[in-house]
């Protein structure tokens, strides 16, 4: 008799991601596909022809900056939570939320910058868009501090660590994402005005 030979064919390894970090993502990607219609209708009415330049406010440039340095902090914190080092962890979601506000502070002066220019939420297209730009943007910046909040919370509570990752993966996960989102509308802004 001969012997049947059977090919067995491993299994396909399946992506496989947590709930609620897919839930996450569609949500990430819904504000990009808002930002992205807000920014291509921004293009669109500049090329209309009534179009008045608006000095972009020069606390900007250090609102960035800030936002830069929240996202080294959060990532501080990812970092902590994987060492269970619960200290600097929390020491980190401290210094992120605090520059998170202080983001929102420097924003709040750019629009006072504008009012200054005589650029009103109303009136100029040019000077809507960039209010509609950066107010949309510190709302859901105010949802990452609120993110960050439970988080520092939970992390006192010591239920961020190196075996419970999800949530603090995910926080940091969005506000790296935020501060993304604002790099590419800063830089938008400043070619586009």
């Amino acid at each position: 008799m001969v012997n049947d030979i059977h090919i067995v064919e491993e299994p396909k390894k399946t992506l496989s991601m947590h709930p609620k970090k897919f839930a996450l993502w569609l949500f990430m990607v819904s504000i990009v596909m808002l930002f992205a219609a807000w920014t291509s209708a921004y293009i669109v009415k500049k090329a209309s022809g009534d179009w008045q330049l608006i000095e972009i406010p020069q606390v900007l440039w250090v609102s960035s900056l800030v936002i830069m340095l929240s996202s080294v902090s959060m990532h501080w914190s990812k970092i902590s939570a994987k060492k269970d080092s619960i200290p600097q962890l929390k020491m980190g979601l401290i210094i992120t939320l605090l520059l998170g506000l202080v983001f929102l502070a420097l924003q709040w002066q750019a629009w006072g910058q504008l009012v200054d220019q005589q650029a009103h939420f109303v009136g100029k297209p040019s000077s809507s868009f960039i209010y509609i730009l950066t107010g949309m943007h510190g709302l859901h910046l105010i949802s990452g501090l609120i993110f960050v909040g439970i988080i520092l919370a939970a992390a006192w509570q010591y239920k961020i660590h190196s075996r419970s990752m999800v949530r603090i993966e995910m926080c940091t996960t969005y506000w790296h994402f935020l501060g993304g989102l604002w790099l590419y509308l800063f830089i938008f802004l400043l070619l586009n005005h």
